[in-house]
């Protein structure tokens, strides 16, 4: 069966499609858990550009899959009516955006010893970043669960999870998606080859790819972000724990604080939070190394998208399938909720952030069009005047 005829005629072009991935990717803050609530906001809701089912499959293919959450969102939903050359061009312009950033970012941090400014900056943009992703968590919970007590169960355990592991499990979203297929929708024969849902496992055993020996440090780079891209599973913060174990304590090309400020360049620019490693490949080998390091983290999750998207095109409409990616999306969107929680309790430090995060929530409630790059800009002044009165 023909991709494309199970598609309904797309209402935009592609060029405007990869225009609002630039755009994204240029003033996109908030981490993934955002992000994604602003592709369904404007994607979905506002310009009806993807459907909502269309949108539930990529955001479960995304959790499925290891890598970024929000690039492979961005990537699947590019995919959609516009194939491999859509996946390609709307990966490209959401990631580039960032990727230059932390070029300049990282060409000052080297030029000038270090960025002490980048504390006080994020101690207010950390703060908004709260209240953001608390609003894109509430909106993606009452869009996506509902009043379904199956989902809101899924979702709730999720969640708790979440707070208390302070990570994300991987194989509970497999698991819920399978829970709530069974549930609503089981198999006939389960003891059958054909299961649908056998299409979401056939993804290619990379793991021999990445085999190391004696390599130069490009080399060494390459291996090491591209294992980081292909086995890391969560949102973009979950990659954090497995660069720090890379970074600092086995290859040493970093010291601790400059792995701190690489994850807060993340944080203060808008787009993917894995293009700190841009970032860190600067500050390790210069221009080359920035650029090795951004493809290899990359360069997975775009394989392990658009390998298996033409299953989830093919099989979606299937209830079993139906039923599986609602379980994961209800899994999705509670890790999601409790990573807003765990995020709080480490960036709300004081009182001054608590009332950030709270007016950044208010704003973003009561003023629907308000621009998130002026909430952004707003709270990196206010972390600029406060934070050296609060640390003096």
């Amino acid at each position: 069966m023909d991709i494309q005829s199970v598609t309904s005629t797309p209402s935009y072009t592609l060029w405007q499609l990869i225009l609002y991935m630039l755009r994204l990717g240029t003033l996109g803050f908030g981490g993934p858990v955002a992000l994604v609530g602003y592709m369904h906001r404007d994607l979905v809701e506002d310009r009806k550009w993807i459907s909502e089912a269309d949108y539930k499959e990529g955001l479960a293919l995304a959790q499925l899959a290891p890598g970024p959450l929000a690039a492979q969102l961005g990537i699947y939903l590019g995919y959609v009516h516009y194939r491999i050359l859509g996946a390609t061009l709307v990966g490209i312009a959401f990631v580039i955006p960032s990727f230059f950033m932390v070029l300049a970012l990282g060409w000052a941090y080297v030029r000038f010893g270090g960025l002490a400014w980048m504390q006080a900056v994020f101690y207010g943009v950390g703060a908004a970043v709260i209240g953001i992703i608390a609003i894109s968590a509430k909106n993606l919970t009452i869009k996506n669960v509902g009043k379904d007590k199956l989902l809101w169960a899924i979702y709730l355990l999720l969640a708790t999870l979440t707070v208390i592991t302070e990570s994300e499990i991987a194989l509970l979203f497999i698991i819920s998606g399978i829970f709530v297929w069974f549930w609503r929708a089981p198999p006939k024969w389960f003891h059958k080859g054909n299961l649908h849902v056998a299409a979401f496992t056939q993804l290619p055993l990379v793991s021999g790819l990445f085999a190391s020996a004696d390599a130069s440090l490009l080399t060494q780079i390459a291996l090491f972000f591209a294992k980081a891209g292909a086995f890391v599973f969560g949102s973009g913060l979950a990659i954090v724990p497995f660069l720090y174990g890379g970074v600092v304590t086995e290859y040493q090309w970093l010291n601790e604080k400059q792995f701190v400020d690489a994850v807060a360049v993340a944080m203060i620019t808008p787009g993917p939070v894995v293009i700190t490693v841009g970032f860190i490949g600067y500050l390790v080998a210069g221009l080359p190394g920035a650029c090795i390091a951004a493809l290899a983290i990359f360069l997975p999750c775009y394989l392990l998208t658009i390998i298996p998207a033409p299953y989830f095109k093919k099989y979606g409409k299937v209830p079993g399938v139906l039923a599986f990616v609602d379980g994961i999306t209800a899994a999705t969107i509670g890790a999601i909720a409790g990573a807003v929680i765990v995020l709080a309790q480490r960036s709300l430090i004081d009182i001054p952030t608590v009332l950030i995060a709270v007016i950044t929530a208010v704003l973003l409630w009561k003023l629907k069009k308000l621009p998130e790059p002026v909430i952004i800009a707003g709270a990196a002044i206010a972390g600029l005047i406060v934070y050296p009165m609060m640390h003096p």
